[in-house]
């Protein structure tokens, strides 16, 4: 975790989240807007991000974030810095490939971070981002925040694109 003390007090949880709390408590796509120095806002679906953020990437950190444990998905904080990386659309489709070919059938979480190293290694880097403007950009919407911890979207919400994300891996899959 070198260089990401400044986000590990930051907590990644499941889903979306309408604001941060005291300790972050966000998903993985919503603390990397706020760590590329976007305005926060809910991410509900992989379009919800800036287009400077690769959607097969984001696609794929989202399902990570949503399939792990609390434990493991604190493994993805040293990626929020990395996901503002769009390229150009052939370079989204051979990322896009590269996680399809990886992600076809069951895979743990250790797998999932592995293809998520892959991905991120194909086309365009993001930019590197200093540890204190990280820092600074993360602790001020944490300091606006009017509870100590987020609050997930509705259950109704998370229940539905559940669905959606596992109908989709199915047809990918068949």
């Amino acid at each position: 975790m070198d260089g990401f003390d400044h986000i590990l007090n930051w907590k990644l949880k499941h889903g979306s989240h309408p604001f941060p709390g005291k300790d972050g408590g966000t998903c993985v796509n919503e603390a990397a807007l706020v760590a590329a120095g976007f305005e926060y806002r809910p991410v509900r679906r992989v379009e919800d991000m800036p287009k400077c953020f690769s959607r097969p990437i984001c696609r794929l950190a989202m399902q990570l974030n949503d399939m792990a444990n609390d434990a493991e998905r604190q493994q993805l904080l040293p990626f929020v810095t990395k996901l503002a990386c769009a390229d150009t659309s052939q370079v989204e489709r051979k990322r896009a490939a590269y996680i399809a070919l990886r992600t076809q059938g069951p895979s743990t979480f250790q797998q999932g971070i592995e293809t998520l190293r892959g991905a991120l290694a194909i086309g365009r880097q993001a930019e590197a981002l200093a540890p204190d403007a990280a820092k600074t950009r993360m602790e001020a919407v944490q300091a606006r925040a009017g509870t100590p911890t987020s609050i997930s979207d509705t259950l109704f919400f998370s229940k539905i694109k559940s669905w959606l994300v596992s109908t989709k891996q199915t047809e990918a899959a068949g």
